[in-house]
């Protein structure tokens, strides 16, 4: 993993799962600048999290939003939050955020982070975007779920963890279409892509941090592997 940029997906329920994680945020930092030192390069692409939720929930409480105003809300969150994510690598953090990962900036940084693209479109599917045009096969989803699942652990308790998984089987599991605020391991049109580009994603949960460094110094880890 040395020569290339690994690509993260950083769910919003490890930065904010109802006010910001503040130790998981340190956890993440002191792992992705471990690794940095070691030669590695990172592009983050952050979710929105609870706060693209209460967003989205409070404005339809006042009026009947359309998608696209839904997707808006939920972009200005994940922003936010690739601000923040930004700010805490300090100079190692290219200064800008993303906002286009059709547009790569120079990476002289050794982090580059972003957040949501446009409406019709999640962070998971920015996340692909990135990893096409830097040439990276390989996608770390992080959230707060341990595996995929082969139905919603939180309905079924016989619900049975899944280590690997071709991009068809997992099609069967999550819906066609995206739908915003939509709360699955990867949203169905990122997944579409990612088959179509023969990438490998990787559902793993960011806590506790030690997971996600095993899989970065090439150790078992906990997690599903998609591809």
């Amino acid at each position: 993993m040395k020569d290339e940029t690994i690509v993260i997906s950083l769910g919003g329920s490890l930065i904010i799962p109802d006010n910001l994680d503040v130790d998981f945020l340190k956890d993440f930092r002191r792992l992705i600048l471990a690794q940095v030192g070691e030669g590695k390069k990172f592009a983050i692409i952050t979710g929105g999290g609870k706060l693209c939720r209460r967003y989205n929930s409070s404005l339809a409480d006042v009026i009947n939003p359309s998608s696209d105003e839904l997707d808006w809300l939920g972009i200005a969150a994940t922003r936010l939050n690739a601000e923040f994510v930004r700010i805490i690598f300090g100079d190692k953090a290219y200064e800008k955020i993303i906002m286009n990962p059709e547009i790569v900036p120079d990476k002289s940084k050794p982090i580059i982070v972003g957040g949501g693209w446009k409406p019709g479109n999640s962070s998971d599917l920015a996340a692909v975007y990135l990893a096409k045009n830097i040439g990276a096969k390989k996608i770390i989803n992080l959230s707060n779920v341990d595996h995929v699942y082969d139905s919603d652990p939180k309905k079924n308790p016989n619900a049975q963890a899944i280590e690997k998984i071709s991009w068809a089987d997992f099609h069967a599991l999550i819906p066609k279409d995206w739908i915003p605020g939509l709360n699955f391991p990867f949203d169905p049109m990122a997944s579409k892509m990612a088959e179509e580009d023969e990438m490998e994603v990787i559902i793993m949960n960011g806590k506790p941090i030690e997971n996600l460094a095993n899989y970065l110094n090439g150790k078992e880890f906990l997690g599903t592997k998609i591809s």
